[in-house]
């Protein structure tokens, strides 16, 4: 097949490995010819395509320098037509576009010119109840546009269909689930690094360590988190919490936890190196998920694959990886004594902390193989231009 995959832009994050994995894969397994075309890779994420430079030699990738995440006109037409350049140049099969952006010009532009398979991942909802009522109603009325212009949306969760019908964007019939694949082994292999890793940060062995792994942002759960410990602490004085990634609020959540007087009881990592991400869920106990919305956070199962139970927020795809008395605990959004409590029952366990993790291992190593997300992948296209 010749595929083309869109993108809007190659920073370092879930959507963009799942992306890249994709094309590696079908290039690699299935001998096909793949272009990937991205916008610039801006943002304090840092830039995927240069930290896999190696990878990528033999992946043809085209940059739309135009191709930008803000709404701007001007640049948004620029940009389609020169996706439509590119798409009409290379003549594939299959154009698959991932992100708000993307998935917009680049479905209209590959429905304008026929071609046969036009397929789009949901990653996570461009629209959210924490925008304003316009706002929402405008990304809701896009994807309802471009919906009509492609043969089948993939979603990284059930929730994200559910979403999805129900605001009216298409019909369930047009939506298939195919979990977000990823490279396991590292998080298989994890627990040789936890004693290393935990004498970097300072942890003793006595020390239950909490961890999450989200940029430091609005609507990622931090200041819940924080909330929290203030009872967890009292109960558990040896708990230690993990932070792990960086952004714009660093400096308030650091200002929240010196005024709680929690300060020896936090530990910020900064921006890590994704292929980091691992070694570090090593040395934690358990990981906590407190974000407000999400498609399905990668954290979820690299945790449970590394044999790590966890506390989450039940939002968006969360239920379905923390199964509830499983594989961790689900808590309505939120809710900080809840929260509290599900960090303080798993933190004075140490069996039930290695019953969940093992289970979650079981069951959600061989679902979030990158090799068998291509293959689902793959085999949807295959069935699109049989049609």
């Amino acid at each position: 097949m010749r595929v083309a995959h869109i993108i809007t832009r190659m920073i370092v994050g879930g959507a963009q490995e799942n992306t890249l994995f994709n094309c590696l894969d079908l290039q690699r397994d299935y001998g096909d010819d793949v272009v990937l075309i991205t916008g610039p890779a801006l943002g304090p994420e840092g830039d995927l395509l240069l930290r896999e430079k190696d990878a990528i030699q033999q992946l043809r990738i085209e940059f739309v320098k135009r191709l930008c995440r803000e709404i701007n006109p001007i640049k948004d037409l620029q940009a389609y037509a020169d996706l439509r350049h590119l798409i009409k140049e290379y003549q594939p099969d299959v154009v698959h576009t991932h992100s708000a952006k993307a998935g917009v010009l680049g479905r209209a532009a590959a429905s304008s010119l026929g071609v046969p398979a036009v397929v789009h991942t949901i990653h996570g909802a461009p629209f959210h109840d924490y925008q304003s009522t316009i706002s929402r109603k405008v990304f809701q009325l896009a994807e309802k546009w471009a919906a009509r212009r492609c043969n089948r949306m993939i979603s990284v969760a059930d929730a994200m269909t559910d979403l999805m019908v129900e605001a009216g964007v298409s019909d369930n019939s047009k939506f298939t689930t195919i979990y977000s694949g990823m490279n396991v082994e590292p998080f298989l292999e994890s627990h040789r690094h936890r004693e290393a890793v935990r004498r970097q940060y300072g942890l003793e062995d006595h020390h239950i360590v909490i961890g999450k792994i989200a940029r430091l942002f609005h609507l990622k759960g931090h200041h819940d988190v924080i909330q929290a410990a203030k009872e967890l602490v009292v109960k558990l004085p040896n708990v230690r919490f993990l932070f792990v990634g960086n952004g714009v609020l660093k400096q308030s959540l650091e200002a929240e936890i010196r005024d709680s007087g929690l300060q020896d009881h936090f530990i910020f990592t900064g921006l890590v190196d994704p292929v980091e991400v691992p070694r570090l869920i090593a040395a934690m106990d358990i990981v906590v998920h407190a974000s407000y919305r999400e498609g399905l956070a990668r954290a979820l199962p690299q945790a449970l694959i590394s044999g790590i139970p966890v506390v989450s927020y039940d939002i968006d795809g969360a239920r379905e990886v923390v199964i509830n008395g499983q594989t961790g605990c689900l808590i309505p959004p939120g809710d900080i004594q809840e929260l509290s409590r599900a960090m303080e029952m798993l933190g004075k366990d140490p069996l039930l902390r290695t019953e969940y993790g093992g289970k979650g291992r079981l069951r959600f190593t061989e679902q979030f193989r990158h090799q068998g997300m291509t293959r689902q992948i793959r085999d949807l296209y295959q069935k699109l231009l049989e049609k």
